[in-house]
């Protein structure tokens, strides 16, 4: 690790980026939750993590297929079409509306025919991206900064999900709760979720959570909680859980309903990447040995480069 590899990242200083950039984002992960078959949880929709930003991975487009990525090197969004076509613009200040259009034309330039729902989702106060035409702030080089830290939970969070042989998500960005997640599966059927999430339809949380989890990832913070955190909880919670021993510097938020670790915590501590496992590994236990799970039959050894995981018979 280099001494910018855990770069400041302070909602409070970067607030109107990170709206902005979120609001972008919802135009892009539409586009592909209209063109994807849906898969169980919502993982047709997320962004993932990639070596210039988050992109939408492989999208298809009748017999043909696309890909768009938000590149936060060039500060592009840039489209690629397997037909050989790519098609770009640049990430600068601008009202919702005018992105909006820019990425129907760039989606023309790719031959993608999509309609899209132009309402944002879980976001109070909604207003359709085509209406949308207020001041939007982007400042290059916060946006920048959040990819960096994506990258680290990135990799943390891909090397925890090694250690689970049970159903688990990959890692993903969803653009709806602006949060990079991972989550890992019981195996059983959960109660029906009371939904009530803002801007969400109840019938895609009920789906999202129609069995047992602990779900952890880390999210730059927002309006209601101004602090970039990495988090952790399990739905349904275990009696117990809130009180489950955590590493230093974590607490659980009640408000919130999960662990949280405040990411200025995690760069202040000598050794980022052991606080972040050892709080991913603490909740998780929490969760899975006060649930009840199967973990002799859930779990194994995190995973090794160039290792395959050993197997007895």
């Amino acid at each position: 690790m280099t001494p910018g590899s855990w770069p400041e990242l302070y909602f409070t200083e970067w607030r109107d980026t990170a709206l902005t950039l979120q609001l972008w984002m919802q135009v892009v992960g539409k586009t592909r939750l209209a063109l994807t078959p849906w898969l169980n949880h919502s993982w047709q929709v997320p962004f993932y993590v990639t070596a210039r930003g988050f992109g939408t991975s492989l999208i298809p487009n009748g017999a043909e297929a696309i890909d768009l990525e938000f590149d936060l090197v060039q500060h592009r969004l840039v489209g690629r079409s397997s037909q050989g076509v790519t098609a770009a613009f640049d990430l600068v200040p601008m009202p919702v509306a005018d992105f909006y259009s820019a990425a129907m034309q760039l989606l023309q330039k790719l031959d993608v025919p999509v309609t899209i729902n132009p309402y944002p989702s879980e976001l109070a106060d909604a207003v359709a991206f085509t209406d949308d035409r207020r001041p939007r702030s982007y400042d290059a080089g916060a946006a920048h900064r959040f990819w960096r830290v994506l990258l680290q939970a990135d990799r943390l969070l891909k090397h925890f999900r090694t250690g689970f042989l049970g159903k688990a998500s990959p890692v993903h960005l969803f653009w709806g709760g602006f949060d990079l997640a991972v989550t890992r599966f019981s195996g059983r059927r959960a109660p029906l979720h009371p939904g009530g999430v803002p801007g969400l339809s109840d019938r895609v949380t009920r789906e999202a959570y129609s069995h047992e989890v602990s779900s952890a990832g880390f999210w730059p913070g927002s309006d209601q909680f101004p602090r970039a955190a990495f988090y952790s909880y399990a739905y349904p919670q275990p009696k117990g859980f809130d009180a489950a021993a955590v590493p230093d510097g974590a607490t659980y938020d009640a408000a919130m309903g999960e662990f949280i670790l405040p990411y200025d915590v995690v760069r202040a501590a000598n050794d980022p990447d052991a606080l972040v496992m050892a709080f991913l590994q603490a909740t998780y236990t929490a969760a899975a040995s006060l649930g009840a799970w199967d973990r002799d039959d859930l779990e194994c050894a995190l995973g090794i480069p160039n290792r395959p995981r050993s197997v007895q018979s």
